[in-house]
């Protein structure tokens, strides 16, 4: 991964021209632009890669992707093809190292990681659907570019807060984006989300600035590790930045629904007052529970990043932490709570790509 590293485009586009021309039937699997699709495949790579030797997160990491694969139709048959492929690009374009043995390894290591997820996709297929379709039934445009979403959901969805999921829409077929559920299982079946509209966001773009009532989206399966142990009762120190603090308000829902008193703070991030588009219901929890405090950053010029706001309290020694928000602010969250004392095992967040840039 080294050798292939510096010219990475090269390597995915050379895999998916060769998949594509030797096996033009699994074309119709994939999206008419391919752009995001072959940073992922690389992200994959790289996160399979750096944690070969780290077996549960591997392996948690394989398994979520393959229940996810399912709503793209992908099927046990195909990953002999894409392993085929794959070993070819990277035969080509790590030449100068490639030889007998570093090919032998390849074929073990995909064969693992292919079987973890086939038969995790096999499981899931007893139990859910690949996917769900969902009615929205609630827009409410919140900022010029954040939507909370409401959608009800075909059949039962069954979730846990801190959870997400991925979403299409008849916009862009085949383009899944990822979103936190922002609350708690409801007992109307009905699922919540915060998107904010990025710069060429296909999907987001068209959730907040095209979606209306009445049209239908498609979601995978349920994923995620952020949710919270009910068997603990330590407190929770969540840090929320942006459309982040969806999962954090979702996991507070559930706490409070659970009737238990375990403090939980909470500091919110955004870039200017207007950001902070959802601290009223915030804060409407917090006059209701006792054991809820919010805080609210506002830092126009970023020169306080949210997780260096905790070092002002605490302490957080006894507490677990929960981080969700853009990748930098996860980057930097890891670094200031292991600096407060919270132990490694005791951070959670579900960006496990990040975790190849930070070494976690």
């Amino acid at each position: 991964m080294v050798e292939v590293g510096p010219i990475a485009d090269k390597v995915t586009s050379y895999f998916y021209a060769l998949l594509f021309v030797r096996h033009p039937e699994l074309r119709s699997l994939f999206p008419a632009a391919m752009d995001t699709q072959r940073d992922r495949l690389l992200k994959a790579l790289l996160t399979a890669a750096e944690h070969i030797d780290n077996t549960p997160v591997l392996v948690e990491y394989l398994q979520n992707l393959g229940r996810g694969h399912r709503k793209y139709g992908t099927r046990a048959e195909h990953y002999p093809a894409v392993g085929e492929c794959l070993i070819g690009a990277l035969s080509r374009y790590a030449s100068g190292i490639w030889d007998p043995e570093t090919e032998a390894a390849w074929v073990r290591a995909y064969t693992t990681m292919s079987q973890v997820m086939i038969d995790a996709a096999a499981t899931a297929e007893l139990r859910a659907p690949a996917w769900w379709h969902a009615e929205i039934v609630a827009h409410d445009l919140r900022t010029a570019d954040v939507a909370v979403l409401t959608v009800r959901p075909d059949q039962p969805y069954p979730f846990l807060a801190g959870q997400y999921t991925s979403l299409e829409t008849a916009w862009w077929p085949r383009v899944w984006r990822h979103y936190s559920f922002a609350s708690a299982p409801r007992s109307d079946g009905l699922l919540t989300f915060h998107v904010k509209a990025v710069p060429a966001g296909w999907v987001s773009n068209s959730l907040v600035h095209r979606a209306r009532p009445g049209d239908v989206v498609r979601l995978g399966p349920p994923g995620g590790s952020m949710t919270v142990d009910h068997t603990r009762d330590t407190g929770l120190l969540c840090l929320g930045g942006g459309t982040g603090i969806a999962p954090i308000k979702a996991m507070v829902e559930d706490i409070a629904e659970r009737g238990t008193r375990r403090p939980v703070e909470v500091f919110y991030g955004a870039r200017t007052d207007h950001d902070l588009y959802d601290i009223d219901n915030l804060l409407r929890l917090q006059q209701i529970h006792p054991w809820l405090a919010v805080r609210a950053f506002v830092d126009q010029q970023a020169h306080l990043q949210l997780p260096d706001a905790i070092r002002g309290y605490g302490p957080w020694i006894e507490y677990d932490a929960y981080l969700s928000g853009p990748p930098g602010m996860i980057r930097n969250g890891i670094t200031a709570l292991r600096d407060v004392g919270i132990p490694a095992h005791r951070i959670r967040h579900d960006s496990v790509e990040e975790l190849v840039v930070v070494g976690y």
